[in-house]
């Protein structure tokens, strides 16, 4: 009887044994997985860190400056990044993370629009002895940053030299100057730089050279922050060798 007991005893220890092991399997198996997550995430992370090589273009980059600017914007935001710039093309190559390339094409997509335009219009009156003659408006189209000219009048020939070659016809070296007026417009942000030259030539004979002309000369410049589409004055000026007087003023549109 006590040999039947001892038996039962084993039996029911066995069995407590069995069933301990099967419980505790799925957990270690659980651990074992967890404890493997790490590995795949710094293979993740490497993968990330891969640099590569991309150029991008920029479309409405119309000077120098425009690639320059972009370019600095760049190395102060990605710093890690390596960045040249193409002039010929007008066009950025980087060699950076995916995650730094992304953030360089939305910079650049912000930095790259189109520049402004304007219509600057100066209005030219003119009077004689306190009475109005005449107006004149004269038109140039001006880009932001930039700089736009215009002449009107006459290229006077002006005698500078003779070259007197052994057996030859001697030679007269000519240069022309530009007699009337010139107007030259710069828009830099919402300011305009402005100069107005009138120039006319002189009835009285030059005393160095009797084919010589004597050129009188009127310049007005003047830098002035303007409101689109709001004009203003620039000043009044004398038509030399006249007693015709001129008053300016200007008004600068934006038409794009």
């Amino acid at each position: 009887m006590n040999d039947t007991k001892r038996r039962r005893a084993q039996a029911i220890a066995i069995l407590v044994g069995v069933t301990l092991a099967v419980t505790f399997l799925p957990s270690r198996a659980s651990a074992q997985s967890t404890e493997s997550k790490p590995a795949e995430t710094k293979s993740t992370d490497s993968k990330s860190n891969q640099e590569i090589v991309q150029t991008i273009f920029l479309s409405n980059a119309t000077q120098m400056n425009d690639l320059n600017d972009a370019q600095t914007a760049l190395r102060n935001v990605l710093p890690r990044a390596r960045i040249y710039g193409l002039a010929s093309q007008n066009a950025i190559t980087l060699r950076a993370t995916p995650e730094d390339m992304e953030i360089a094409k939305k910079l650049i997509a912000e930095i790259d629009r189109p520049h402004k335009v304007y219509r600057v219009t100066y209005t030219i009156t003119e009077s004689d002895s306190g009475k109005k003659t005449a107006t004149q408006h004269l038109a140039l189209i001006v880009g932001a940053n930039a700089k736009a000219t215009m002449k009107q009048g006459t290229r006077v020939p002006v005698v500078t030299g003779t070259i007197d070659a052994s057996n030859s016809t001697p030679i007269t070296q000519v240069q022309y100057l530009d007699v009337g007026l010139n107007i030259e417009a710069a828009i830099e942000g919402l300011n305009l730089r402005t100069k107005v030259e009138q120039s006319a030539v002189a009835e009285e004979k030059s005393t160095v050279g009797i084919q010589d002309p004597v050129i009188r000369q009127t310049t007005l410049e003047d830098s002035s922050t303007f409101v689109p589409g709001k004009p203003f004055v620039l000043g009044s000026m004398d038509i030399p060798g006249t007693t015709r007087h001129q008053d300016i003023a200007v008004v600068a549109e934006l038409i794009q």
